[in-house]
């Protein structure tokens, strides 16, 4: 087996549905949420509600910030699961490096699907007119280490979430007695 996974990330692009399979991962293996959007200084969210895509040198601190709550929240002896887009790897290779046995759970979908659900999100910074740009960015993770790919266009929240759950159990979530 290959090293146990100690922490999560759920990634992909906006509207796959982070945040909720995350909620939802959470309350089911007792993993402490982290919100990756709530870690955007100003300037980029300000960027993004403008419809300006983020580029490497805006992301750079983002993900700086991230690696540190990684950190502090295993440190504390919790199980982190992190939602963050995470769409290059160098971005997974700067969080990885942050915390060894992180894992990756990619949810994917369709543009159409995204923008979607994107566009019917009520109170979020981001609009569906930088989905086009987030598709762009994204290199699949897809054969990478620790990473599990779902399809989450069909899927409900609770299924994504509980096969998630599974295969963290899988590879080395030890759940609370």
């Amino acid at each position: 087996m290959s090293q146990p996974i100690t922490a999560l990330v759920i990634m992909g692009v906006a509207g796959c549905g982070k945040s909720s399979v995350s909620e939802a991962l959470c309350l089911l293996s007792g993993a402490t949420a982290i919100e990756g959007d709530t870690f955007h200084p100003a300037a980029n969210i300000e960027k993004m509600s403008a419809g300006i895509p983020l580029d490497d040198n805006d992301r750079a601190g983002w993900l700086d910030s991230l690696c540190d709550e990684l950190r502090r929240v295993d440190a504390t002896g919790q199980r982190p699961v992190l939602t963050c887009s995470a769409l290059k790897r160098s971005y997974r290779e700067r969080l990885r490096s942050a915390l060894p046995g992180l894992g990756f759970v990619f949810l994917e979908l369709t543009p159409a699907v995204a923008a979607e659900r994107v566009a019917h999100r009520p109170g979020h910074f981001m609009p569906s007119t930088l989905i086009d740009s987030q598709f762009a960015t994204l290199e699949s993770p897809i054969g990478e280490p620790l990473t599990l790919a779902l399809d989450a266009s069909t899927q409900s929240v609770q299924h994504l979430a509980a096969l998630a759950n599974a295969w963290w159990q899988e590879h080395g979530l030890k759940c609370p007695v």
